[in-house]
């Protein structure tokens, strides 16, 4: 069943789901609607995939069967608070806000029964993504069931093409997820920056040293897709030599207590989505 698709905010998530969608020509230009508080963007877009740009968050929400909300968690109560009884109870409205509980936008959104908290990835756009969501309607007899299986199936039909696509439960899973899969991309890219450079000290190209870092990355993340159920750990070992290189490696990383700083940064990047939750 094709719906319109409308996004209040242009920014680079909204950009990954709809560059991702129609390579896979899971929606058509003309039923994506965007709206955003700078035209730059917007004028971007529509040169790029055609889709339709609206004036107004207002447009956005009468036009649209599925309203996604892909603004900063900070502008959430201001984008939604003053066209609030636009929306109505069929639409499927989907949060990309990282720390907004579904207890607070039913409170933004009191109609609306089809809430759905979505966290998301940038590799969306080559359809590598991550994808983790909670919603607000559990099974139960009549009309509840219904909401659950209408989200549940444009979740499936939208972003599983699009990559891995998890359904949480709301609070530690999904922070959990929430950290170790979108913060978790900038992660990789920081490890991978200290990869490049380090090739660059050794008078490496810059061009060639990135190159060798994203072919070193993409190898391994492809092994252990393809080596699944096989666990890291075991993979790691085959390419360790006792006394080898990589032995001596590994060695060091661990003396200077690597995990222990990642494990520290996560937990970071929870404390600060926790403080969006307050906020």
């Amino acid at each position: 069943m094709r719906e319109n698709i409308g996004f209040i905010g242009a920014g680079n998530m909204a950009q990954a789901l709809i560059q991702g969608w129609l390579s896979k020509n899971l929606i058509k230009p003309e039923e994506i609607f965007v709206s955003n508080r700078t035209e730059g963007k917007l004028i971007k877009l529509t040169e790029q995939h055609g889709i339709v740009a609206c004036a107004t968050n207002e447009e956005v929400v009468d036009k649209c069967d599925v309203v996604i909300l892909a603004v900063k968690p900070q502008d959430m109560e201001t984008a939604v608070e003053p066209i609030a009884s636009a929306f109505n109870d069929d639409q499927i409205v989907i949060s990309l806000a990282a720390g907004i509980s579904l207890k607070k936008l039913k409170k933004l959104l009191p109609k609306n029964q089809h809430l759905v908290r979505l966290m998301a990835n940038t590799p969306a756009k080559i359809m590598s993504g991550t994808f983790g969501y909670c919603t607000s309607s559990r099974p139960s007899p009549g009309g509840a069931q219904a909401l659950n299986i209408r989200v549940e199936r444009f979740m499936e039909r939208m972003f599983e093409p699009l990559g891995l696509l998890v359904k949480l439960d709301e609070g530690e899973q999904y922070e959990a997820f929430t950290v170790a899969t979108s913060a978790g991309v900038g992660f990789v890219f920081e490890l991978m920056i200290y990869w490049q450079e380090w090739l660059e000290e050794r008078g490496i190209d810059g061009d060639l040293a990135q190159n060798m870092t994203v072919s070193t990355f993409l190898g391994a993340a492809e092994l252990a897709r393809q080596s699944v159920p096989q666990s890291l750990a075991d993979l790691q070992s085959q390419v360790t030599s006792k006394k080898g290189v990589t032995s001596a490696g590994l060695l060091s990383m661990r003396e200077f207590e690597v995990e222990r700083g990642l494990r520290y940064s996560f937990e970071k990047a929870a404390l600060r989505d926790r403080e969006l939750a307050q906020d």
